[in-house]
């Protein structure tokens, strides 16, 4: 059989595979389910389902035979299309066929895997009679008198039957439904013509109306007589016979008994069990062939999978918390101490309202190891919820059980796999999600995350409110201005800016080298990393907010030390500073402040992205023209803005800064910001573009070594702006000295680690003649 099912055979056009029945005849035009058990039966069947031709069906004249040949099958069956096939856990497999004309068979072809046979298709007659047709009324109705008396019959089948006119395909159908011996479905099969075929039919379905009839009077008078539990039984046995024949299992006792047991142990509340013990009568009433059936069997293990009841609480330990983050994460000492603050109050407070907190920084910070410090403190499951590129209502929500394929939204999918009602679940990248014509899942969120609402949280699915407030509720962002007002509103922010070199340098000796090692499968003392190569990395091989890159690097030296130690070269490597360029190639930043700076017109500003802090390098320049302001690098509204503004202060200040007025005659200026394939805008830039147009027109360079941030205002005031400690940060980075920053942000520095404080100068602006007196 293995060997069949990877080879097509192609049949001549008068050859057709057969499959012999031992107890089946099908007719013409009737659909019928057949169950196949022998090996050249099953070949038969998938023979036709890889070909796409037609089976033969020929009843055996003796049905003890397992192998039967010419003689010992009936001489005419029934060509038929397999409709549908299904194979049951113990190899049967059960086909639905439909019948489509009669065959004669000719002789036995060998040389195949099945049974095969060269046949004569047998051709209806065309030509209806006045006779056939009389007979064909009076078979019509005794057919839908004889399913008056049949119980349960649907009135389908009666309208089918008055609505075939053929009298040919009358006789077929009605002898497929007639209750009789297989022989004489034999006969009827044989009977070629029209008119004997309906006399026969007539014959057959008359006496069967008449044992019909006198069944139900029997039944009738000892209906009465039948107790209620004798009838029950009477009725399952028959049930059970009729889905045995059919090839269903009707053996789902078991299973309903499972699930009422999970019911009862869910600890669902009284008015939710009731709900679902009354779906669960339901399913006890379908059969199990039903589709119904499994997609509501599949949401009563929904519902009693679902974390219902509350577990108990291992009590907070303050100390174990600080020792789990001071383990788990250098610096951040701020974040740190709110963590604690909020571990505090949930000790105080175990039955609280939690506030939902929301770290908002550039990736590879630690936000999510953060949660997962959370969870660890708090001794209870953790949970992550991606939320990137969700852009439909139903994921939060979950789609309606009318729908095929339904399933519950993200949070009760997380729900159940965390196994706990208070979990710590942390919404990933709240800020990726996006509106579509699907709705809003920032919407669906203010019902989660609102502690007024979510303890009636209703999930589209499931249908009954489930309590959410005993979830703690952590989310993640890279930019808090992408998250909708009313859901930012309900979380509160906490920043985690980038890291300085020195917390990076720290980190990597810390965590990220060792696990490294590890996940290279090397032992600590076959390599060594020193502090200078990791400094060398970190400085100019990597110019990050985060430490993502860093490891990545370190995993690169990694991997060329195991690669060392694999082919045998050495048993330890040592990798310094000298070594990282054979290794991870040329260096791949340069600081180039110098060299960008060193001609009149450039200035260094400070920007703040997505990802940290950066330098922003602003040219000018004056060609011939009629005075336009040109701007070019992919520059925004705001930044626009900040270039006139800069141009028109520079124009008004001419005289303090001895400029000629001649000088803006005649002349287009210029101002470009290289890189400029990255879109750039913010209130960030007057100040860096006010200075490098004052240097262009008075010829007079910038300090190489000297970045700038702040906008600026027409009367010449230095205004404040927001990002310091990444824009500091992205100054260190770079190599530089001093950063000049608007006064009103000196409150800021606070949040600059101490040692970046000392290795930069400061500068604080009130005006713009502050910034042109520090810029030269």
């Amino acid at each position: 059989m293995e060997q069949f099912a990877t080879t097509k055979f192609e049949l001549p056009s008068d050859v057709i595979a057969l499959v012999p029945m031992r107890n089946v005849v099908l007719f013409p035009h009737v659909l019928m389910p057949i169950t196949v058990g022998r090996v050249k039966s099953i070949a038969t069947i998938e023979h036709a389902l890889q070909s796409k031709k037609p089976i033969g069906i020929v009843l055996q004249k003796d049905a003890t035979i397992d192998d039967p040949g010419l003689d010992a099958l009936c001489s005419i069956g029934t060509v038929a299309n397999v409709v549908r096939h299904v194979t049951s856990n113990d190899g049967t497999h059960h086909a639905v066929c439909q019948g489509v004309a009669r065959f004669h068979i000719e002789e036995m072809v060998e040389g195949y895997p099945f049974m095969a046979a060269r046949v004569r298709r047998v051709a209806e007659q065309k030509q209806v009679t006045t006779q056939a047709e009389a007979l064909a009324l009076q078979l019509r109705e005794r057919a839908v008198e004889i399913l008056s008396l049949l119980p349960g019959v649907p009135a389908e089948l009666a309208h089918a039957l008055q609505a075939t006119r053929a009298p040919s395909d009358l006789a077929d159908i009605t002898a497929s439904l007639l209750d009789t011996e297989v022989s004489e479905k034999q006969m009827l099969l044989e009977a070629v013509d029209t008119e004997e075929r309906l006399q026969k039919v007539l014959q057959i379905l008359s006496r069967r109306i008449e044992v019909l009839r006198l069944s139900q009077e029997i039944g009738a008078r000892t209906k009465e007589h039948m107790e209620d539990r004798e009838r029950k039984y009477l009725l399952r046995e028959q049930l059970k016979t009729i889905q045995k024949e059919l090839g269903e299992n009707g053996d789902n006792d078991q299973e309903i008994a499972q699930l009422k047991e999970a019911i009862t142990n869910a600890g669902m509340p009284t008015d939710i069990e009731a709900q679902t013990h009354k779906e669960l009568g339901r399913l006890q009433r379908m059969p199990s062939a039903s589709s119904e059936y499994s997609m509501l069997h599949t949401y009563l293990e929904w519902m009693t999978e679902l974390p219902w009841r509350l577990p108990e609480e291992t009590p907070i330990d303050l100390n174990a918390a600080r020792e789990i983050l001071e383990a788990d994460h250098f610096g951040l000492e701020r974040v740190k101490q709110r963590i604690i603050e909020f571990l505090a109050i949930q000790k105080l407070k175990p039955l609280g309202r939690a506030p939902i907190l929301c770290f908002v920084g550039p990736p590879g910070v630690g936000k999510t190891s953060l949660g997962q410090s959370i969870a660890r403190a708090l001794q209870r499951p953790f949970v992550r919820v991606s939320l990137g590129g969700v852009h439909d209502e139903a994921e939060m929500r979950g789609h309606r059980r009318t729908y095929i394929g339904a399933m519950p939204g993200n949070i009760v999918q997380s729900l159940r796999k965390a196994s706990a009602r208070n979990c710590v679940m942390m919404l990933d990248e709240i800020d990726k999600l996006s509106a579509s014509l699907h709705g809003d899942p920032s919407a669906a969120l203010l019902e989660i995350l609102d502690p007024e609402q979510n303890s009636t949280f209703r999930d589209n699915y499931l249908g009954v409110p489930f309590d959410l407030s005993r979830v703690i509720f952590i989310a993640t962002a890279n930019v808090i201005d992408n998250v909708s007002p009313p859901v930012r509103d309900r979380m509160e922010v906490i920043d985690l800016p980038g890291y300085t070199q020195e917390e990076k340098l720290q980190i990597a000796l810390r965590y990220l080298v060792q696990r490294q090692i590890e996940a290279n499968g090397l032992h600590e003392e076959q390599c060594k990393l020193t502090s200078k190569a990791l400094s060398n990395i970190i400085a100019n091989y990597t110019r990050e907010a985060g430490v993502r890159q860093l490891e990545r690097e370190i995993g690169r030296v990694m991997r060329h030390a195991a690669m060392r130690i694999a082919e045998g070269k050495q048993q330890q490597v040592h990798i310094d500073a000298a070594d990282l360029d054979a290794i991870l190639g040329p260096e791949k930043f340069e600081h180039e402040v110098a060299l960008r700076t060193s001609l009149p017109g450039v200035a260094t500003g400070l920007a703040w992205t997505p990802v940290g802090g950066d330098i922003l390098f602003i040219e000018a320049t004056r060609v011939s023209g009629s005075g336009r302001l040109i701007l070019t690098g992919q520059l925004g509204d705001v930044m626009k803005e900040s270039a006139q503004a800069a141009l028109t202060l520079v124009k008004a200040r001419a005289s303090d800064l001895s400029i000629p007025a001649t000088m803006f005659e005649g002349i287009d200026v210029h101002l470009h910001v290289p890189a400029g394939a990255i879109p750039k805008d913010g209130p960030s830039a007057g100040v860096a573009m006010f200075i490098a147009l004052a240097s262009l027109f008075t010829n007079k360079p910038v300090h190489h070594d000297v970045a700038m941030t702040g906008e600026i205002s027409l009367r010449g005031l230095i205004l404040p702006v927001g990002g310091i400690k990444d824009k500091v940060l992205a100054a260190q980075r770079a190599g530089l000295r001093t950063v000049l920053l608007p006064a009103r942000n000196q409150r800021d520095l606070r949040d600059v680690p101490e040692v970046t404080q000392a290795a930069l100068q400061f500068v604080f602006l009130e005006t713009v003649d502050d910034a042109i007196q520090a810029a030269y």
